[in-house]
């Protein structure tokens, strides 16, 4: 039987594999799926990689929008949109350095595809309701 043992340690592992999908997907170092496009690496290490960051994409945005729904993802990514206009406000980051608002909403990114990984576990602890698909059959 599946343990139910979430904790600060699952969101934070959830929160690396978020990270490392959008991550290696781009990054303005260059060290990325779209940097190996600009670098003309082979066709089939691009396709090969490219299908394994799908997977990942796909997985991850799903579980997203079943978790969060249209609106709680709206309001996911609305509360790290104001999040960053708090940093642009306080002048922690400036709208001068585009490089830094990339790195800033590549966190956010990930943030928002950990929480809606989480949220399922969240909202159980919260009020005791488990979350379902509905499978026909």
């Amino acid at each position: 039987m599946a343990q139910n043992d979430f904790n600060f340690v699952s969101f934070l592992l959830r929160l690396l594999f978020a990270a490392l999908l959008v991550f290696l997907t781009y990054n303005p170092s260059g060290y990325s799926w779209i940097g190996m496009i600009k670098m003309e690496v082979e066709l089939v290490y691009l396709a090969a990689s490219g299908i394994v960051l799908l997977i990942g994409w796909v997985m991850f945005l799903r579980a997203t929008w079943n978790s969060l729904g249209p609106i709680g993802t709206l309001l996911a990514v609305g509360f790290f949109g104001v999040f960053i206009w708090l940093l642009v406000h306080w002048k922690l980051i400036s709208l001068e350095n585009p490089t830094a608002i990339t790195w800033v909403v590549m966190v956010v990114l990930s943030f928002v595809l950990a929480v809606g990984m989480s949220w399922s576990h969240v909202r159980r602890r919260i009020s005791g309701q488990y979350d379902t698909d509905e499978i026909e059959g």
